[in-house]
């Protein structure tokens, strides 16, 4: 079973955790190792897309407890009353948008799309519970580290009250009260909620 992770879950020796800064790039050599990924305590690693989703399907079949799978990229959406898309809360910062449908955004969505319905079909009895990490707003021109992300993200569930990431209810993600906020895989026939998200 999959579901949305709320914003009171986020600690450290509840389940297993597996971190995933999600990137999707067809290209077979270094340059297509666009994911960062952190399973539990190991060392962060730069891997392609399918070795992501290889080793953490795997993970997941294989593992004796509940998995915590944090990925970085939009997993709700919203949409207007008027049935426009539209940003979420934390899309909007001093007049900057990262909107979750234009750009990078979608992009990263539609690889985490991929993700969930091959981890959906992954036969455990043990439950996965899903949240988003929004790390956005990098100064202009800084390279993603998608390695030290992932190392971010896991010590922010490890050492909060250190690092202080903001924790973001999904009650909290509508801009407008009459929006529309939905889970990101809802268009694919599943519908795991609307994940809390861990933001920086």
């Amino acid at each position: 079973m999959i579901e949305a992770g709320n914003e009171t879950q986020f600690e450290w020796g509840d389940g297993n955790w597996v971190f995933l800064d999600i990137g999707f790039s067809g290209a077979r050599n270094a340059r297509g190792r666009t994911c960062g990924l952190a399973i539990g305590n190991s060392e962060p690693e730069c891997v392609n897309f399918a070795e992501a989703k290889q080793r953490i399907v795997k993970h997941i079949g294989d593992a004796q407890s509940l998995t915590n799978l944090v990925i970085e990229a939009p997993l709700s959406v919203s949409f207007s009353a008027t049935g426009l898309p539209t940003g979420r809360s934390i899309e909007i910062k001093e007049g900057q948008q990262r909107y979750w449908y234009t750009g990078p955004g979608c992009a990263v969505m539609v690889a985490a799309m991929y993700m969930m319905k091959a981890i959906s079909k992954t036969p455990s009895p043990n439950t996965v519970r899903l949240f988003e990490a929004f790390i956005s707003y990098k100064a202009r021109g800084a390279k993603s580290d998608h390695t030290g992300e992932v190392k971010m993200l896991r010590d922010a569930v490890r050492h909060p009250q250190k690092l202080a990431p903001r924790i973001i209810a999904a009650k909290n993600l509508k801009l407008r009260e009459d929006d529309d906020l939905q889970s990101a895989f809802r268009i694919m026939g599943l519908d795991f909620g609307e994940p809390a998200v861990i933001m920086f």
